[in-house]
């Protein structure tokens, strides 16, 4: 599958960017005693063949990593390389600590196109398809120091460092800055994308009377309007995963959200990025069967009778749910079938113990009734002094700054 240019989603100025306090899992990880400086080692792994025998190890890692998502695990990166790799270069560096595997940075190098020509940049895998990214493992900081220590000794594959979709409000907490400033890297950090998240933490009550009484009518509007056209009933898939024996990926449930799609406006969408788009179907699709064996599958339905007339699909891990793609069919019934699902989506999601749903990047304005903050990941670039055109573009950056171009 080829991949589409990244391109930065626009900061709305108008946004509200609350500060976030640390939640319990990331204080527990800031908590742990550091690497071992003396002890550690760096093995990078460039195939997904010589990968594999760390998929053990590296889920294991999970747990343990501040505001860990789906998109942090093996499962997500493998199914990732096989259908995104193509031009990339595999860069993901094992962090041992007296040969124990102690966490591990995914890197990759990709070839961007800029007004200078074309550029290599190094960068973690995410490539937008999920909100924030980091390295897998209690101590990022840690971390990220030995293995950029690493990147910067050997050959240079790359003209930027790139750290995109970094979460330094939320599980980076600044390891980020920290780790480059260890290393005395000029580095330029600036706002990358801003995504809409619905805190869950203080149960369904509490959230629904924040939202405003105007809102909170319309939804009701929607959900009577739906009943008289028939029976509503909401289902959800969560699959235990292959570990526990329950690792169906109900391709009918999964089909009807394709079909969904497809004769929605996503449909006639040319943006390559709908779930029922030939260019990402094969991937969605694989990711969906890697995500169930997994155990990390959250796919929802809302049905009029018997008929699906909207879909969400979802990746979940330990609380943090990601809103994937979603849509629904304004042939069947009236509109607002899309936020009647969101309501009893979010309400189930409260119910069964889950902390963070994130909204993911794009379109704010219609998710800001829905969302309780807005969080923002941020970029650090370092442009290597070895590349002209990486020092001609951060001459550009500074000048673009300066001016406010």
């Amino acid at each position: 599958m080829k991949l589409a240019p990244l391109s930065t989603l626009p900061i709305e100025s108008n946004a509200l960017v609350v500060p976030r306090a640390p939640s319990a899992e990331v204080c527990r990880a800031l908590s742990r005693p550091p690497l071992d400086e003396t002890a550690v080692t760096i093995r990078e792994i460039n195939d997904l063949a010589a990968l594999e025998r760390y998929a053990a190890g590296w889920n294991g890692l999970l747990r343990e990593t501040p505001s860990a998502s789906y998109f942090h695990s093996y499962d997500w990166f493998s199914t990732y390389w096989r259908h995104c790799g193509g031009d990339q270069r595999m860069r993901v560096l094992l962090v041992l600590e007296e040969g124990r595997l102690a966490g591990i940075v995914p890197l990759v190098v990709a070839r961007d196109r800029t007004r200078l020509g074309q550029l290599r940049s190094l960068r973690y895998p995410l490539h937008g398809w999920g909100s924030f990214y980091g390295p897998i493992g209690s101590e990022p900081r840690g971390l990220l120091r030995h293995a950029l220590a690493h990147v910067l000794a050997g050959r240079r594959d790359w003209d930027l460092l790139d750290m995109l979709w970094v979460d330094r409000d939320g599980g980076d907490q600044g390891a980020t800055a920290a780790a480059i400033g260890d290393l005395r890297l000029a580095a330029r950090a600036s706002p990358w994308l801003q995504t809409a998240q619905v805190e869950l933490v203080g149960g369904w009550q509490a959230y629904w009377a924040g939202r405003t009484t105007h809102f909170r009518t319309n939804i009701r509007r929607c959900e009577r309007r739906l009943r008289e056209c028939g029976e509503v009933s909401y289902f959800r898939y969560r699959p235990g995963g292959a570990a526990g024996g329950d690792s169906d990926p109900r391709w009918d449930l999964y089909n009807a959200c394709e079909q969904i799609a497809a004769q929605s406006w996503q449909g006639s969408s040319t943006t390559g990025t709908t779930i029922s788009h030939e260019s990402i179907r094969g991937y969605l699709r694989a990711a969906h069967a890697a995500a169930t064996s997994f155990g990390g599958v959250d796919l929802n339905l809302l049905l009029l009778g018997d008929r699906p007339v909207a879909f969400a699909c979802n990746y979940h891990f330990a609380g943090y749910v990601y809103g994937l793609r979603a849509g629904y069919d304004a042939n069947v019934c009236p509109s607002g079938a899309g936020s009647v699902l969101m309501r009893m989506m979010i309400e189930d999601s409260c119910n069964r113990g889950d902390r963070l749903f994130d909204l993911g990047p794009g379109s704010l304005e219609s998710k800001r009734q829905w969302q309780t903050r807005i969080a923002t990941a941020w970029r650090f670039t370092h442009y290597s002094s070895r590349s002209p055109r990486a020092q001609l573009l951060r001459a550009l950056h500074a000048v673009k700054l300066e001016f406010r171009l």
